[in-house]
């Protein structure tokens, strides 16, 4: 065999044909870069099969030519993959409601997430890439790392590669209360096994099987002596613990205006439409997300019990309701029926994020007062849902985002004020202040500000406040403040437990009486295609 036939041969091993990664070798550079910094989910033996793929020896330029351009697209979406930012299938199913913004609101969006300094620090690592590449084979250690990185993977947690600190910021969740520690076969809630995927999970099923056991029990009839009362519950948008820190408006007039506050309140949500459903059916247990859309106990409805003993149903917004079909899937899924109370004559306030107007809502609580005392209707069940603080409203006339501080200061003050006038007024009153969601005002490493798509603690941990207005003898001093996990099932638990009127009539009302022993429940929040649960005291 001639010496060119040999070489000709030689070539055509494949083993013989290796050319190393080229230009990819930037693209896991940068990835790392990422991971090491807590920006990325990565999935390491995804992107191993991925290189192993991008190195196997082909003989054919014209084939590692089209490998390479096939690489491109698959290399986006496995980047993709490996952030924190909305999925596929969240995309598609938020499309149409993305749709409905304003080209306003959309650059705006645009402009967060647009990192300058993360954009300089990948250029720098370009250029480093670039200058260093001319005298070291970094496919060799690309490849290292990455077989290291799923080393690690196998090896489990006792081997430590990234910072500890999490992605996602600590949530201090206001609690002093002591947890009694109770064995796996006298809890089934018990979180002492390992956090493995598979732990975790069945976790979760047997938290949602503990739920569906859960109700409240409303009495079938009031007694002959109860006293006639309104029941108001305001559902804010976008409001969440972090937020007011981020404002600095935790200690706003407002909060020392209630007679009760919970503390540890989980939303179980990130989103307006399954926030009203879960408001609405707040008479039963925690559900997952895809059960919010099918049909539920009749028991479970809130409303529809305080019908049943007397209280007209009544809606208020201070919006038209359409965008997302929000309003639509409060009477399918929410089962209130009630007409919405006219907006006729209140002056638009602000501008929404899809362009639609916010109403003054100092005026539609005045409205409400003043329709009440015209009424002859003794008791009033009224669902309120508000939102000047969603993210993307803006000023009249204006194109750009409003602060969330001053918007939210406004809406404290207003508050604050119909309190006051409902106290003047005489009338006895439950006011319930029961948040949808935060506001995201801070973002971190998993989602930019104002995304909601994971429903992180920062978000789902809101404030309520209860306060009871035209008692005979009100609560005096600082608010009893609730530390316990609680969520949707204690406060219709403690609308159940007054709602014959006695707590107005009263001579005395020991508050830490009427709230003992409201139903707690671990946080888990769901979204359509993300879960946080916290485990082990973390997210």
């Amino acid at each position: 065999m001639t010496e060119n036939n040999l070489a000709s041969a030689l070539s055509t091993r494949p083993w013989n044909n290796w050319r190393g990664l080229g230009g990819w070798n930037f693209y896991f550079l940068l990835k790392f870069g990422l991971l090491w910094y807590g920006y990325l989910n990565f999935h390491a033996l995804s992107n191993l099969v991925f290189l192993a793929w991008l190195l196997f020896p082909l003989p054919s330029r014209r084939l590692h030519r089209m490998r390479s351009w096939l690489a491109i697209p698959i290399g986006f979406a496995l980047f993709w993959h490996d952030t924190w930012l909305p999925g596929v299938n969240s995309i598609l199913s938020q499309g149409n409601q993305v749709a409905g913004f304003s080209a306003a609101y959309l650059l705006d969006l645009v402009n967060r997430f647009i990192n300058w300094q993360m954009i300089g620090a990948v250029f720098v690592l370009l250029v480093i890439y670039l200058f260093v590449s001319q005298w070291i084979r970094i496919s060799v250690l690309v490849s290292l790392m990455l077989i290291w990185l799923n080393v690690i993977n196998i090896a489990g947690p006792s081997v430590a590669l990234l910072p500890t600190k999490a992605a996602t910021p600590e949530v201090v969740l206001n609690s002093n209360t002591e947890q009694k520690q109770l064995t796996a076969a006298e809890d089934p809630l018990n979180q002492s096994a390992p956090p493995t995927s598979a732990n975790l999970t069945a976790w979760l099923n047997r938290f949602y099987d503990a739920e569906r056991k859960r109700v409240t029990h409303f009495p079938d009839n009031l007694p002959a002596d109860s006293q006639p009362f309104d029941i108001l519950v305001i559902n804010i948008c976008s409001l969440a613990w972090s937020d007011l820190d981020v404002a600095q408006l935790r200690d706003h007039p407002l909060w020392k205006h209630f007679d009760i506050v919970l503390n540890n309140y989980n939303t179980a949500t990130g989103y307006s439409g399954p926030a009203g459903i879960r408001l609405l059916r707040a008479s039963c247990g925690q559900t997952s997300h895809s059960d919010l859309y099918k049909a539920a106990d009749q028991r479970c409805y809130l409303f529809d019990n305080l019908a049943k003993l007397g209280f007209k149903e009544q809606l208020m917004m201070d919006h038209t309701g359409v965008f997302g079909n929000y309003l639509k899937e409060l009477r399918e899924d929410g089962d209130i029926q009630a007409p919405l109370m006219s907006q006729a004559d209140i002056a638009p306030e602000l501008t929404s994020f899809d362009g639609s107007p916010v109403f003054n809502d100092a005026q539609l609580m005045q409205r409400w007062l003043d329709d009440r005392v015209k009424s002859s209707d003794a008791r009033t069940a009224t669902f309120y849902n508000l939102i000047p603080l969603h993210d993307g409203t803006r000023e009249l006339n204006s194109s750009k985002t409003a602060a969330w501080q001053p918007r939210a200061q406004v809406l404290f003050d207003q508050l604050d004020a119909f309190l006051t006038n409902l106290e003047k007024s005489g009338r006895r009153v439950m006011v319930l202040v029961v948040p949808e969601h935060g506001a995201a005002l801070q973002g971190d490493k998993m989602q930019m500000s104002g995304l909601r798509d994971i429903p992180s603690p920062s978000i789902t941990h809101a404030p309520v406040g209860i306060r009871f207005v035209g008692m005979k003898a009100p609560h005096q001093g600082q608010p009893l403040t609730i530390d316990t996990p609680t969520s949707l099932l204690a406060v219709s638990d403690l609308v159940s437990r007054v709602v014959d009127g006695q707590v107005f009539n009263a001579p005395n009302v020991n508050m830490s009486v009427l709230t003992d022993n409201l139903p707690q429940t671990p946080v888990v929040s769901e979204n359509d295609n993300a879960v946080v649960m916290m485990y082990q005291g973390k997210p």
